[in-house]
């Protein structure tokens, strides 16, 4: 019992680092990314984060997989609440502008977006961005053969570009009211 308890503290401990280094990095930066200001988010101890993480790629790899991880499965649950409705194509696509619209962009979101601008800079971090643009990719597929669109998969990482980009774009501008059911559309139709 006690193995288990202990288990679960330091999954804990390392998954508090880790949202305060989403924090952190969604307010600073990569580059306002301090030792200091992770473990006063996080509210742990100096020698915890180094403990947990030996470096600050190693933690922002982590970091980049649980967001990911997160989002894909509080996305994951809305397309599950909405499978048996047997949504149309047209209903999907408003769906998802009225989902985009609901997302939160605080500084966990923002910090991923980071992320992933640095992980273009340091191939450490390719991996970790391939496998959550591939999980992005999957949970389109999910959705695309749920709604029966031809070639799914082949259409899968052009949605989520065109998603992404979209949120990009709300992010930058502050624009809250960014369409995104008339371009899903334009591509879906255009495939």
């Amino acid at each position: 019992m006690a193995g288990a308890a202990s288990r679960d503290k330091v999954v804990s401990t390392r998954e508090a680092i880790l949202r305060g280094a989403l924090t952190v990095v969604g307010e600073h930066g990569v580059g306002g990314l301090t030792n200091r200001r992770i473990v006063a988010a996080a509210g742990v101890s100096l020698g915890t984060l180094t403990y947990h993480f030996p470096s600050q790629t190693a933690l922002l790899r982590e970091a980049m997989l649980l967001f990911v991880e997160d989002e894909t499965a509080k996305l994951g649950a809305i397309v599950d609440g909405y499978r048996a409705d047997g949504l149309s194509v047209e209903q999907a696509a408003s769906l998802v502008e009225h989902v985009i619209a609901q997302l939160p962009f605080g500084a966990d979101e923002l910090g991923a977006h980071e992320l992933y601008l640095q992980s273009a800079r340091d191939p450490e971090l390719h991996e970790a961005s391939s496998r959550c643009f591939a999980a992005y990719d999957e949970l389109a597929v999910t959705i695309l053969e749920a709604l029966d669109v031809p070639q799914a998969r082949r259409l899968a990482g052009p949605v989520v570009a065109l998603i992404a980009g979209l949120q990009l774009r709300r992010l930058a501008t502050g624009e809250t009211d960014t369409p995104v059911a008339e371009p899903l559309m334009m591509l879906l139709r255009g495939a």
